[in-house]
């Protein structure tokens, strides 16, 4: 009762005309971001935080969230119409968003994405006002060894939900992670695997490989498989609202992609993109028809964008109660608040109670007006694709170009999506899944920091790991899930050699 009686004067704060109007604007501009590729939320509060100095702490903590948040939303629209992920985010919405495009199904997955995000972001509002100190303190307890049991189970929850071979879909995620390895070490200093290329001492960047890989491989598969693109269903106004079947199919993942992307996101880390791709996968996991992921299941738009959504908004627990950044975006608005004389941590309560519930109560407003901004926008989203394909594929490409470079002005940015759009076309071809090569990428730096920092710890014994409760218990449960997708090949050859020693026998005989 006492987290409600904080939220009325929270929203008495964020009701205040002139931090209502920086709530608004944020979310414009995050919806913006979200939908144009390459940019993202880091890049845009970067660019945003020198233009806060002028305003109260709370007008800066209200309009940076509501700007990161509201990329979460955007972030879809780009991955349903054009497979063109707009945030990393939303990288998973493109196998089943696209597919639903391609079927005239583009506004039942654009309003799904905004509904599910709509409940992720509210529901999550409750669990950071009534969770967030049980939850932060088990955070605390987080050490270099957990975080790399934690990973490494990500990794084994990510092989064994994928649906297709585990092998395939691991080995993909260890070229990410050989991927992400290059540059500079984090530890000595050394350039590793740069070949004297200037441009990679910083490693390489995930936008360039992701757009590369989903946006600039969807168009070359698509002209070099036929002379006539497929034709995409276009919809009517009727089919611009999910059918009750949609509805239907949507909760169930709505509601798991919420509690699973808000757990994951007050861990450390990228949550936000790491729990689209385990919510993709429980998903496909669980359901009855587990073929009809990749080819227009409504169940993988719903569960990611929930998931991401309410990672994102899960991020801002430890980073309010204890001061803790979860990634770089949540290091930058705490960047902002330490320029205006407020530190976030313990004591933010106590010393600045409005600054807290009153960004609390902006979110909810946000998240009001996110849905109120994106609902009536599906039908001008959707009339995207009346635009011929000899105008829309060269368009879909130089956006991809301009929104590569955009990021860091980088020529050779363009070059790896250039290259990697290649890859990808060629990883089709031979029936590998992109998508682990990204979260290998996104895994790499924190999976090398941990393990090494571990390593430094226990004077280089791998006994650590098994040392201590919470990590051991994270690595057996990875080896149980490998031994579980492995088993029906185990069991498979030791059929095979049953067999061959039954012919012996009986030659013998």
């Amino acid at each position: 009762m006492e987290a409600f009686q904080h939220l009325l004067f929270g929203l008495s704060v964020a009701l205040q005309p002139s931090n209502f109007i920086y709530a608004v604007i944020g979310c414009v501009l995050g919806t913006t971001v979200g939908v144009l590729p390459g940019i993202g939320p880091l890049a845009t509060v970067s660019i945003l935080l020198p233009g806060t100095f002028g305003l109260d702490a709370t007008k800066a903590i209200i309009l940076l969230g509501a700007v990161y948040y509201g990329a979460m939303y955007g972030g879809s629209t780009t991955s349903i119409l054009m497979r063109i992920p707009g945030e990393v985010a939303s990288i998973v919405t493109c196998l089943d968003g696209y597919a639903m495009t391609q079927k005239g199904r583009a506004g039942p997955a654009l309003v799904i994405s905004a509904v599910g995000s709509f409940i992720a972001g509210t529901l999550s509002l409750l669990g950071i006002m009534l969770l967030a100190p049980p939850l932060a303190n088990f955070a605390l307890r987080f050490g270099p060894p957990e975080y790399t049991a934690l990973l490494v189970l990500g990794l084994m929850v990510l092989g064994y939900m994928s649906g297709g071979p585990m092998l395939k879909t691991l080995a993909m995620a260890v070229l990410g992670l050989l991927l992400g390895m290059i540059g500079l070490d984090p530890i000595t200093g050394y350039l590793r695997s740069t070949y004297d290329i200037a441009e990679l001492a910083d490693g390489i960047g995930i936008i360039p490989v992701a757009v590369g890989l989903f946006g600039l491989a969807e168009i070359l598969t698509t002209v070099a498989g036929q002379e006539v693109p497929p034709q995409v269903v276009k919809p009517r106004l009727r089919d611009l609202p999910p059918s009750r079947e949609e509805w239907r199919d949507s909760i169930g993942p709505i509601g798991r992609g919420t509690v699973l992307g808000f757990l994951i996101g007050v861990l450390p880390g990228p949550g936000h993109i790491i729990s689209t791709f385990a919510s993709y996968a429980v998903e496909r996991r669980l359901s009855k028809h587990p073929e009809r992921f990749g080819h227009g299941a409504i169940e993988g738009v719903a569960g990611p964008e929930s998931a991401n959504n309410a990672a994102a908004e899960g991020s801002f627990v430890p980073m309010l109660a204890l001061g803790i950044p979860t990634n770089a975006t949540m290091a930058i608005m705490i960047a902002a608040m330490m320029l205006h004389g407020v530190f976030p941590g313990p004591l933010l309560l106590r010393q600045n109670p409005e600054i807290f519930w009153g960004f609390i109560a902006s979110m909810y407003m946000g998240n009001i007006v996110l849905i109120i901004l994106n609902i009536p926008m599906v039908g001008l989203f959707v009339n995207l694709l009346r635009v011929p394909y000899r105008i829309l594929y060269p368009l879909i490409i130089a956006f991809c170009f301009l929104g590569v470079y955009a990021v860091n002005g980088s020529v050779f940015e363009v070059w790896i999506m250039t290259i990697m759009g290649f890859v990808g076309y060629a990883l089709r071809k031979f029936d590998f899944e992109a998508s682990p090569i990204v979260i290998g990428l996104v895994l790499a730096p924190m999976l090398e920091n941990a393990l090494r920092q571990s390593l430094i710890m226990s004077r280089g014994s791998y006994a650590i790991f098994f040392q201590r409760p919470i990590s051991a218990s994270l690595l057996a449960a990875s080896g149980v899930l490998l031994i579980l997708a492995l088993w029906p090949w185990i069991r498979r050859i030791v059929g095979q050699r049953g067999q061959l020693e039954a012919k012996k026998n009986e030659t013998t005989e």
